[in-house]
């Protein structure tokens, strides 16, 4: 069972989920600090490339399935037209303006 994006917990995750699934790059970059950073499978990414090719031209979606750490982990399965579908874990530090200072993602 998934976790309606408007049931989820932290303000800024929920923002991040719809950003991502309603294919929207400016809410989205909207939601990340100036120096954010992230990381996929544990080794860092460029973070403009990485998105670019992972969620928004290749179509990303997230269906949560459970949310931990006050909203700022979750699991979800993502699916994009590059990869299909698989269980993802997510994790974000949202610095004190409510912007997202670093993601991780990875396989969970």
């Amino acid at each position: 069972m998934t976790i309606a994006p408007a049931k989820l917990s932290d303000p800024t995750v929920r923002a991040f989920v719809n950003a991502v699934n309603a294919h929207d790059r400016d809410a989205f970059m909207a939601l990340l600090a100036p120096d954010a950073t992230m990381a996929d499978d544990g080794s860092d990414r460029n973070l403009a490339e990485w998105t670019d090719r992972e969620i928004f031209s290749s179509h990303g979606h997230m269906d949560v399935h459970r949310e931990s750490n006050g909203g700022r982990s979750l699991v979800a399965n993502y699916r994009n037209d590059t990869w299909g579908e698989m269980r993802t874990a997510w994790r974000f530090t949202v610095s004190e303006d409510g912007r997202i200072s670093r993601f991780e993602t990875g396989q969970a």
